[in-house]
């Protein structure tokens, strides 16, 4: 179904705006993939808070001209489904946790900062932990060296509680 020249305007600027508030980009290709699996994959999407949509590459790349993301406009070719995201690492982490699964779908780029990344770079990007699992690594760290120091000071102090209730005990039968 072919769209007319006001639809493809919405939704260049749908798909503009989205762009505007993402920091990821991850392009796959999808051919072979049924429609079940491509709902279980909006469905995964749609979970973690990424924008998921096949679009027309020349629609697509309208979208990104003059954005971060301009930089991935060479691999927009073939049938492409795109991805973005407001977190750094969820659109990659989707794209490529489903592509373990299902050999359809194919990583194919995407951009970050700025920076075009190639197959390697989205599964490499996937990989990181999101921005929960990292916050809290950061405050264990921030927390072991203080349980660490309550921990000694504890014995410490047990230890002195001992010997202070010993002398104590001594005197009390002497009197």
């Amino acid at each position: 179904m072919s769209l007319n020249r006001n639809e493809k305007a919405a939704v260049v600027t749908d798909v503009a705006a989205q762009v505007a508030r993402s920091q990821t980009l991850a392009l796959a290709e999808y051919r072979g993939l049924t429609v079940a699996h491509l709902d279980a994959l909006r469905k995964q999407a749609r979970e973690k808070g990424v924008y998921l949509h096949v679009l027309k590459n020349t629609l697509a790349r309208r979208a990104v001209a003059g954005t971060p993301f301009e930089v991935a406009q060479g691999a927009m070719v073939g049938p492409l489904i795109y991805g973005f995201s407001e977190d750094a690492v969820a659109a990659a982490k989707v794209i490529a946790d489903f592509a373990k699964g299902n050999d359809k779908l194919i990583v194919k780029a995407g951009a970050y900062a700025g920076k075009a990344l190639d197959a390697d770079g989205v599964k490499a990007l996937a990989s990181v932990p999101s921005k929960e699992v990292l916050l809290s690594q950061i405050a264990g760290l921030l927390k072991s060296p203080v349980q660490r120091m309550a921990a000694v000071l504890a014995a410490l102090s047990a230890k002195r509680g001992e010997g202070a209730a010993e002398p104590a005990a001594e005197a009390a039968p002497a009197a």
